[in-house]
This record gives structure tokens, C-alpha cells and sequence, in this order.
């Protein structure tokens, strides 16, 4: 026989065979009544999941060529209560192939078709679904008798929606495609699909190594994977959630966008920069609603630390933790609170602090290095306590501009934008740094130490600093003010009084001994109380204003050149003088008058100036009209 005679024998045996199948599933459709594959249906499905089919729609049944049930307008629900867990437009079954060529009917698997599933927790812990689950680990238990025909069920297009009434949370899954290994044989089960949460795709994995025991609140293994646009998350560990849920294993979560993800998340936009790419791997122990975060290791925008982190949410919800970072970049988070703009005006930019409220936290981080701008510091530990949208940072010590900072700043949501409060204590800084930073105002040089206390309200910095109110202290030894000899000057006044004509006495350093500022700041004025600069051979004192809003002077003083080295010598030449203009380029002005009448070349022309003032004003004082008096060269700036 030859081998294409043998082919041609298989294919007709093969092609008879179909025919013969397709010949018994047409007599069977015949023979089956719809009722009877509609009953045994409803059957397989209550002895697989418990669930209790109602039909409110009509049933198509075709069982040529293949088999399949398709029933409309379905819920599944407690055969006990009647309470629904899902329903569904359609429920569609495939039936076995081979069995049905036999007179059986088994369904091979089960879709949902655009079905809304509903959990809901009520404000006790409660769930819609405790009566449903009961069932389920009732039906999924060992039992000799009953036979589970199929274990695939999909949903298709389908509408998952959470409900959290304590916490007023309603979260809506949509366009929810999943395919659902029910454990017929096995104890496992596991769900793979994907789904839309707030508009995002994301693809999901879960399985439980003993669905059972899951349901029952035993302990099984779990794991879960999620990922989308908005984070990536896994989970790989265990639950249980009898008495109480307990979730123990290792997580993983990072995302590209932390501030997309909680613009997705609350529809709300960070103001501040950064909170870009963020990751966080750590050991997880989940009891109740409390989640303690252990070996966790944390990025955010290129910033790493390494500590433990505690989540409760039983009231209010607190993050509670501490970090260590060697390196903590908080450059890009500073932009919104930044207080001085690129023309060196105060920062008009709303403060937004809508974020502070709905958590609270109290977290203790230290770092080995910090930079905030152009800001560098050494060593730092900050306590940062939030509660009830009022933020408080303690600074335990930073090694700050060559010193030591020390205090706290708290800041809290009002009526007028935000309230502010700061307690500092800078010792042993470098001056020049410090005003730097926080004034713009780098003329003075040495260590000293800064004390401040102030409070203010405002919707920005500008607003803020119209409303302070405290005081500052600012005293320093051994150092210098850039700018202005004051010693030189005076010297060079005292040999030619009249050397202030022309002249540019900018330039220089005024060396001292001592300096001493001891201001009191009311509504955004500083009145100063107590200002002098000490040197062996000058001494300056001052009293006056300064606006801090509009940053500039309003000081009068007299620089003293002494005859001595003694601190109780008498001053050899005096000269009264004002200072006025901005911080950063301020005026001074001396007394001009005296200078003149110092000048013996000058005193006659000046009593000259005086008695033709009197003749003048004469005909006045007799109730006679007076010619008008000469007008007086106003003073030329020193600066």
C-alpha cells in the first residue's frame, strides 16, 4: 500500500469522524431542551462560586455548532439573603466540547459581560460583600460530592466600584477586562487583566497561594502586581484577616512623576518644583489599618535615605518615621517659598498650603550634607511635625554658614494665607553668608550671632513681611563692614571739613571690634534701639528705622573719631549724619552745616548767610511782606 493511499484513508477516517460529531451535535440539539441546559447551568455555576444566578432578561441557547448559553440582565447573588454581589448585561457560558457529544452538560468557562461590581465598607468596617464571602469559602471547602466543572470565568468591559464610608473615598474602576483562575482543582487563584482608574490604563496581576484560606482569614501567600503610566507597584508576601487583617511582606513601588501621580491622584497641582522621580522599596507589616514600613530604602528626585516609616489611619491619618540621607538637595522644592526675587524685591508668589491639610506627620530626618539653593550646610537634624495643616520644623543643629543653627519655624494656614513663626539662633556664623541668604545683603563680615523672634501673617513673603512683628539681635567681634571707611573719612573730614564736596567716599572697609544691632520690629518696621560699631580709634552710633518691605534706612547717627585707644577716650571730631535708601545700596549723608562752621575759611561766609537770613526775615516779624530768602545748595550724597 502506498503511503498517499494511507493519507488518503487517515483524512476521510478524520474527515468521518467530524462528520459524525457534527451529525450528534445536531440530533442532541434536538434532543436537549433549552430548559434542561438552562437549569443545569444556574447549577454549575451555584455549586462552583455559591452565587445564586436571577435572571431578568431572556435566555439564548445555541448548541449547533458549538455549545453556549447566553442570559441577559443577570445578578449574582447570596442563595441565602438574596442580596446581589455583581450584576451583569450578560452572562455568557461555553460549554465542554467532548462531554456535550456525550449528553453532559459542563460549562468550560463563564464571562461577565459589562457587569458593575459594588464593595462597600461601611463607616463600622463592614462589608456588602462579608454575606458573599461567607458563601464562596463555604462552597470552595473539600467536598467528595461535589463536582466543579469549570474554573475560568472573564469579565469583560466591566465597572468595579470601592466605597469607603468612614473615609468618604469612592474610587471607580472602568473598561475592566480580567480573566479569573477559579481554583477547581488546585487551591490557587489568580486574576490577570487590565483596567482604566481616573481616566489611566493599568495592567494587574494578583494570586493567593490558598484561596480558601484567604476567604476563611487564614493566613495565604500573596502577590500583587500593578503598572501604569501614573506608578508601578509589587507586593510578594502573605495576609490573613482573622481577627485582623494582616498583610506581611516585601514592597515595591516608584513612579517617574510623583507630583503627576498626586495631580492624578487628588486632581490637585503641587506648586513647589521638583517631585519628579520617586522609588521606595522596603519590608512592609500591615495590622489593621496601621502600615509599618521597615528597611525602607527611599528615592525621591535624586535624594536617598534609609529608615523605618509608620502609617496609621485610624482617625486622622499620620505618617510617622525617620530617615537617614547622606546628600539632601532641597533646591527644588524651595521655589514656591523663596524669598527674594531676580531684581532683589520680595517674593509676591502665593503661598499654597492646601497640601498641608488631610495628614499629618511627624518625621525626623538627618542628613550629613544639605543644599537649598546656593546654600550649603554641613551636619543637620530637623524634626518636621505637621497636624491639622500647621507645620512646625524644629532644627535640633545644622552646621550652617560656619556655625551652628538652631530653632524653629512653624507655619499654618489662615484667613489672611498663612501664618508665620520663627524662633532662630545662629551662633558663631559667618555674617556675610547668612545675611546673604536670607536679606541679599552681604556687607558685613565676620562671625557673630544672630537671635531672632518674629511672627507675621501674609499671602505671600511681601505680605509677610509688611506684618512682622518681634525682635532681632545681631552682635559680632573682630570683623568688618564693606562699603565705607568710616575711620578714613572722618580723619580726612577732620583735616578739610570741607573735603565732602566732590568727594566719593565709597569704597573700603570699616574695621571693628565690636558691633551691636538690637532691633524691634513692629508691623514690618525695625526701630533700632540699640546700634553700634566699636574700634579702637571710631565709634558709631545709630537709632532710626528700617522698612523691611520696601528694604531701605532711615537711620540717624554720629561717628565719633576718638583721641585715644582708651574705650572711655573723648572723642577728638564728631559728625552727625543720616542713612537712607535701599539695603543694598543705602546713602550717607553728613551734616553738612557743621562741617561748614568747622571750616575756618568757611564760618565767616556761613554768619554771613545767618545775619542776611535775620535782615530778611526782619519786615516779617513787623507784619511787613518779606522778599523771598535765597535758596540753599542741598547736600551731596555720600555713598
Amino acid at each position: 500500500m502506498s503511503a498517499a493511499t494511507s493519507i488518503k484513508r487517515v483524512g476521510l477516517a478524520v474527515v468521518g469522524v467530524l462528520a459524525a460529531g457534527l451529525c450528534l451535535l445536531l440530533v442532541l440539539s434536538l434532543v436537549i431542551s433549552a430548559d434542561t441546559v438552562r437549569e443545569s447551568v444556574k447549577s454549575q455555576i451555584r455549586a462552583v462560586t455559591g452565587l445564586e444566578p436571577v435572571l431578568r432578561g431572556d435566555v439564548a441557547v445555541s448548541l449547533f455548532p458549538t455549545g453556549s448559553v447566553r442570559f441577559n440582565d443577570v445578578s449574582l447573588g447570596d442563595n441565602r439573603t438574596g442580596a446581589s454581589a455583581l450584576s451583569a448585561q450578560q452572562l455568557l457560558v461555553r460549554l465542554r466540547f467532548f462531554p456535550f457529544l456525550i449528553g453532559r452538560i459542563e460549562i468550560a468557562s463563564v464571562t461577565l459581560v459589562r457587569p458593575t461590581i459594588l464593595i462597600a465598607f461601611a463607616s463600622d468596617g463592614s462589608s456588602n460583600w462579608a454575606g458573599h464571602i461567607e458563601t464562596l469559602a463555604r462552597v470552595l471547602k473539600p467536598n467528595q460530592d461535589r463536582v466543579r466543572s469549570f474554573s475560568e470565568i472573564h469579565i469583560n468591559d466591566g465597572t468595579l466600584i470601592l466605597r469607603d464610608e468612614a473615609y468618604k473615598i469612592v474610587e471607580t474602576l472602568t473598561n475592566v477586562e480580567f480573566a479569573l483562575a477559579w481554583p477547581a482543582i488546585s487551591r490557587t487563584f489568580a486574576a490577570t487583566g487590565r483596567f482604566n482608574w481616573h481616566d489611566q490604563p493599568f495592567d494587574g496581576t494578583l494570586s493567593l497561594t490558598d484561596f480558601l484560606a484567604a476567604l476563611t482569614g487564614d493566613r495565604s501567600g500573596l502577590k500583587l502586581r500593578l503598572t501604569g503610566a501614573p506608578f508601578k507597584v509589587a507586593f510578594d508576601g502573605s495576609m490573613s484577616h482573622r481577627p485582623t487583617l494582616k498583610v506581611e511582606g516585601a514592597l515595591a513601588a516608584d513612579t517617574g512623576s510623583l507630583r503627576e501621580t498626586m495631580r492624578w491622584a487628588t486632581d490637585r497641582t503641587v506648586s513647589a518644583s521638583g517631585f519628579q522621580r520617586f522609588a521606595i522599596k522596603s519590608h512592609v507589616d500591615v495590622v489593621g489599618r496601621n502600615i509599618a514600613l521597615s528597611k525602607v530604602s527611599l528615592e525621591l528626585d535624586g535624594n536617598t535615605g534609609e529608615g523605618v516609616l509608620t502609617y496609621v489611619a485610624d482617625g486622622r491619618q499620620t505618617l510617622q518615621g525617620t530617615l537617614a540621607v547622606e546628600n539632601l538637595n532641597l533646591t527644588p522644592y524651595v521655589s514656591a517659598f523663596r524669598f527674594l526675587t531676580a531684581d532683589r524685591n520680595w517674593s509676591q508668589i502665593p503661598l499654597e498650603l492646601d497640601a498641608l491639610s488631610g495628614l499629618d506627620v511627624d518625621v525626623r530626618i538627618s542628613a550629613a550634607r544639605v543644599t537649598l539653593d546656593d546654600v550649603s550646610l554641613g551636619r543637620t537634624a530637623v524634626a518636621a511635625n505637621l497636624r491639622a495643616g500647621n507645620l512646625t520644623l524644629a532644627i535640633g543643629e545644622s552646621q550652617a554658614f560656619g556655625g551652628v543653627l538652631k530653632g524653629s519655624l512653624a507655619l499654618a494656614k489662615s484667613t489672611a494665607g498663612a501664618d508665620l513663626h520663627a524662633q532662630l539662633q545662629f551662633n558663631d556664623v559667618m555674617l556675610d553668608q547668612t545675611l546673604g541668604a536670607f536679606l541679599g545683603v552681604r556687607r558685613v563680615e565676620g562671625r557673630g550671632n544672630i537671635s531672632l523672634a518674629i511672627r507675621g501673617t501674609g499671602s505671600n513673603v511681601y505680605e509677610l513681611t509688611k506684618a512682622l512683628n518681634g525682635s532681632v539681635t545681631m552682635t559680632s567681634r573682630k570683623g568688618a563692614i564693606a562699603g565705607l571707611n568710616v575711620e578714613q573719612s572722618l580723619k580726612r573730614l577732620e583735616r578739610n571739613p570741607l573735603a565732602v564736596r566732590g568727594s566719593d567716599f565709597r569704597g573700603g572697609r570699616t574695621v571693628y571690634d565690636e558691633l551691636a544691632v538690637n532691633l524691634k520690629v513692629t508691623d514690618g518696621t525695625a526701630h533700632a534701639q540699640d546700634l553700634r560699631i566699636e574700634a579702637p580709634a571710631m565709634r558709631v552710633g545709630m537709632a532710626g528705622t528700617t522698612s523691611i518691605p520696601a528694604r531701605n534706612f532711615d537711620l540717624k547717627g554720629t561717628a565719633s573719631l576718638l583721641a585715644g585707644s582708651a574705650s572711655d577716650a573723648p572723642p577728638a571730631f564728631q559728625l552727625p549724619f543720616v542713612v537712607m535708601g535701599s539695603w543694598d545700596d543705602p546713602l550717607f549723608w553728613p551734616d553738612i552745616q557743621l562741617l561748614i562752621r568747622r571750616s575756618g575759611a568757611a564760618a565767616p561766609l556761613l554768619d554771613a548767610v545767618r545775619g542776611r537770613l535775620l535782615r530778611d526775615q526782619a519786615p516779617a516779624l513787623a507784619g511787613e511782606s518779606a522778599p523771598p530768602a535765597p535758596a540753599l545748595q542741598p547736600a551731596v550724597p555720600i555713598r
